[in-house]
C-alpha cells in the first residue's frame, strides 16, 4: 500500500527521477517558463519554492545548499541569488504559477506551463 508516499515516481528509478527533476529545475531557472506535464510541474514547484525561499538570505551556507541541489551549476545559482530571489523579497511564498494546457495529442498527457509569478 502507498499510504503517506507523496513523491511521484514517473516510472523511473531514483537516479533517473532525481536527474529529471534537476534538469527541469535548471531549465526553469534559465528560461523562467517551461512547458511540461502537469505531474512534473507539480513536483518541480515544491523544489523551486524551497530554492527561492533559501535564496532570499544570501549566506555562504545557503549558496552551498542551493549549489548542491542544482548539481554545481554556478550560473544558475548566481541567477537565483541576483535576479530571481530579490524579486520576491516581500513575498512569503507562492513564487511559482502552474497554468494548465490542453492534453498532448499523441498520448493524451495533461500539459502545463510552469513559470515564476
Amino acid at each position: 500500500m502507498r499510504h503517506h508516499n507523496k513523491n511521484r515516481k514517473f516510472g523511473r528509478k531514483k537516479n533517473g527521477r532525481v536527474a529529471l527533476l534537476r534538469g527541469l529545475v535548471l531549465s526553469l531557472i534559465k528560461k523562467e517558463k517551461i512547458k511540461t506535464t502537469e505531474a512534473k510541474a507539480k513536483e518541480i514547484k515544491s523544489v523551486m519554492e524551497k530554492i527561492v525561499t533559501r535564496g532570499k538570505v544570501d549566506t555562504l551556507a545557503s549558496r552551498r545548499l542551493i549549489l548542491s541541489k542544482l548539481y554545481n551549476q554556478n550560473t544558475a545559482v548566481k541567477k537565483v541569488f541576483e535576479e530571481i530571489s530579490p524579486r520576491y523579497k516581500d513575498r512569503k511564498g507562492g513564487y511559482i504559477r502552474i497554468t494548465k494546457l490542453a492534453p498532448r495529442k499523441s498520448d493524451g498527457a495533461r500539459l502545463a506551463y510552469i513559470e515564476f509569478v
